[in-house]
């Protein structure tokens, strides 16, 4: 039977859950195993796991209620294990990585920040700032919209100038925010968007994320941001 990972956390952990339903239908029980210096979370892996919300939310109660009571390495959902003493193994090789990983994230949480253009706002910030390309589009809508010619060269125009706003913006983000945080690291990958970024934060400081998010917003308003936090930090599990 393979073991499935939910976390690594101190053997002196006080807050280790004994008896807790993990992932699988019906749930796992989740189990301590103890390394000495270190434990790990585990229960039985099911054959056929898939990332279903029903585990996924499992997967993260597991962790949330450890975390409650001290620091916890979370693993990403899906970690598996050949079985219980591969994981002891890997526990006692790497100890001391893992106990540096734990002390650098002793009283630490994970915020995850995407950023997006709101499109309208951005082309009209666009244009306002480049009078060729307001001149361009002013002589197009003269002469009822143009060839098709010159409607592609203003469309390749707005996009390259949206492109190079977008860039901008991303990086005016992360200048932003940054300061706030212990580290920063790109965000778990994903589609679209400007920027992707997670934030390592001292829980008791993490209102000044909060303001420093809210102040970019009133400054920026052609540019949304979407918080999620306070999270188990995964992003700063190497």
């Amino acid at each position: 039977m393979t073991t499935y990972v939910y976390g690594i956390a101190r053997g002196a952990h006080p807050g280790l859950p004994q008896r807790a339903d993990g992932i699988g239908d019906p749930p796992r029980p989740v189990r301590v195993l103890d390394a000495g210096a270190l434990a790990a979370l585990v229960s039985d892996a099911p054959e056929d796991l898939r990332p279903k919300r029903r585990d996924l939310l499992a997967h993260q109660g597991v962790l949330a209620g450890a975390a409650s009571a001290g620091t916890v390495l979370p693993m990403r959902f899906g970690c598996v294990a050949e079985d219980d003493d591969a994981v002891l193994a890997a526990l006692r090789d790497r100890e001391e990585h893992h106990l540096e990983r734990l002390r650098a994230l002793d009283g630490k949480a994970e915020f995850n920040v995407k950023a997006a253009h709101d499109e309208d706002a951005v082309l009209h910030l666009v244009l306002a700032e480049d009078a060729d390309l307001r001149e361009l589009g002013r002589r197009n809508q003269e002469a009822g919209g143009g060839s098709y010619e010159e409607r592609l060269a203003l469309g390749e125009r707005v996009t390259a100038a949206v492109q190079q706003r977008a860039e901008r913006d991303a990086a005016l983000v992360r200048r932003a925010l940054e300061p706030t945080a212990v580290e920063c690291r790109p965000g778990p990958e994903g589609t679209g968007g400007l920027a992707n970024l997670s934030f390592l934060v001292d829980r008791e400081g993490a209102e000044a994320l909060t303001t420093a998010t809210e102040t970019f917003r009133e400054r920026h308003r052609h540019v949304v941001l979407r918080v999620t936090g306070p999270l188990p930090p995964y992003s700063f599990v190497d």
